[in-house]
């Protein structure tokens, strides 16, 4: 998706609670100056289309900027956008996390349930216990929060993305987001020169 059908005026944009180690899956310091905060869907294909935005945002910024993934599944256009969402939740018990997200958008077009299992094998995980996983209900409450925070921060479609904390009206592509990144650095964080 190229920018957001609506546009609200900047006062009216919600903040976000900035991302921490521990309750975010993270790629990159929690700490770090600048902060992208992505709510997305596995199977939506703006979100397919942004993957590669974001992983060129990390290699430009490296260590100064923390992504920040929080699922927002779409199971009324995207059935099996939950299935995934608890996959990936259920890797993140193995460690995982970042790799079946990634392997996830790759193979968006074949996220079928035997495909998601194929990924978990290929990735590589155990199997037995990514099964024990997925029926304790934890990863389904991990994705329940998500969207919850999703909602309560105003996020109506995916991706949405904060910048800084703070919701992102525009474009989505490479430029305009390190543009929108570097032009308000976290609080307590001064932008470089």
């Amino acid at each position: 998706m190229a920018g957001r059908k609506s546009t609200p005026t900047e006062d009216l944009l919600p903040d976000l609670e900035l991302p921490s180690e521990g309750s975010d899956h993270c790629r990159g310091p929690p700490g770090a100056r600048y902060s992208l905060v992505e709510y997305g869907d596995f199977e939506c294909p703006h979100c397919a289309h942004v993957h590669p935005i974001v992983q060129e945002l990390v290699r430009e910024l490296g260590d100064e900027l923390c992504v920040v993934f929080r699922h927002y599944p779409q199971p009324r256009e995207h059935p099996n956008s939950v299935r995934a969402a608890e996959a990936a939740e259920a890797a993140e018990e193995q460690g995982k996390f970042w790799l079946m997200h990634d392997r996830l958008f790759e193979h968006q077009a074949e996220l079928s349930e035997a495909q998601i299992r194929r990924l978990a094998r290929a990735l590589p995980l155990d199997m037995a216990t990514f099964d024990r996983d997925l029926r304790s209900g934890a990863p389904s409450r991990r994705v329940d929060e998500d969207l919850e925070s999703g909602r309560e921060a105003g996020v109506e479609e995916t991706p949405t993305f904060f910048v800084n904390g703070r919701m992102h009206v525009g474009s989505y592509e490479f430029l305009p987001l390190l543009e929108a990144l570097k032009a308000s650095p976290r609080p307590g964080r001064a932008a470089r020169p």
